[in-house]
């Protein structure tokens, strides 16, 4: 077992109370943890460490805005499409249909809400859905 020396140091309680409560959860001494952190200070790497850790973090969120970006697009496209498709083919209403219509449009608004929430819920998306299905036709295609 290597040597150890003794010495006392003093910390702020708080500074304590996060150490005892690491030791805890870790189940390893508080000496341990503060010997770790000194080392860590002391290493002339640690800057290399930190600076590649955040850079690995920084490029999977990158990642994460790219496929944002695209399920936005999509998003977005699609919505445009459906706007144009549903203005061009759906005739305008005579005037003594329209108050029927409008009340048949609120539940059938209240009816699609109801169905987006529990779709939200569920962790279901329908961009996953999609590309679930256009990379099964790509493989069926292919094979």
């Amino acid at each position: 077992m290597p040597t150890r020396t003794r010495r006392n140091v003093y910390f702020d309680p708080a500074l304590l109370k996060q150490v005892d409560a690491l030791a805890m959860r870790r189940k390893i001494s508080a000496s341990a943890i503060v010997e770790a952190a000194v080392a860590s200070f002391l290493s002339g790497d640690t800057n290399e460490k930190l600076e590649a850790a955040m850079s690995r973090r920084l490029d999977k969120l990158g990642r994460q805005v790219d496929t944002l970006d695209e399920d936005l697009a999509v998003l977005g496209e699609t919505l445009s499409l459906f706007i144009l498709i549903w203005l061009s083919s759906t005739p305008p209403l005579p005037e003594n249909a329209q108050a029927a219509a409008r009340t048949k449009g609120a539940e059938r608004f209240e009816s699609f809400m109801q169905n987006l929430g529990r779709r939200l819920a569920s962790g279901d998306r329908f961009l996953k859905e999609l590309s679930r299905d256009v990379d099964a036709g790509v493989q069926n295609e292919g094979g």
